[in-house]
């Protein structure tokens, strides 16, 4: 029986870019509306979180905040996308996301309609609780 292997991807370049460069040509490849779409998510991110620090890992944009992880954001070519918003930080906080499609710690929101500021806001601003409980709890 012959094992099946696994596609693999481009192996990742170690770069001296810093992240706002990688950022910047991150947005460049995308569509104007995917561009514009993910430009308004940082900037309700930055809003939510205003001592997070952009970043730049696992090939999209991110926040780090105390040295940590934050949020991840990324667009497609149909939705912009934040990272991590778990079921567990939906019902700790009690944040109702009907209406947006929601997947293994992803929500969603479609191109073609505003960024929702307020959820966003709200998420941020949870995650931010959330790592930073986490974080007292560790020292």
């Amino acid at each position: 029986m012959a094992v099946k292997r696994r596609a693999r991807l481009p192996p990742r370049r170690r770069t001296r870019e810093t992240p706002h460069a990688q950022i910047a040509s991150y947005l460049s490849a995308l569509s104007p509306e995917a561009r514009t779409a993910l430009q308004k998510l940082r900037a309700v991110i930055r809003s939510a979180a205003p001592d997070a620090v952009e970043s730049f890992s696992y090939r999209i944009p991110g926040f780090r905040l105390a040295g940590r992880p934050l949020v991840w954001c990324a667009a497609w070519k149909h939705h912009a996308s934040l990272y991590p918003i778990t079921p567990a930080l939906l019902r700790a906080h009690r944040i109702d996301v009907e209406g947006y499609e929601t997947s293994k710690g992803t929500i969603r929101f479609p191109l073609g309609a505003p960024i929702p500021s307020r959820l966003v806001k709200r998420l941020v601003k949870a995650r931010a609780a959330e790592l930073l409980r986490g974080r007292t709890h560790r020292s």
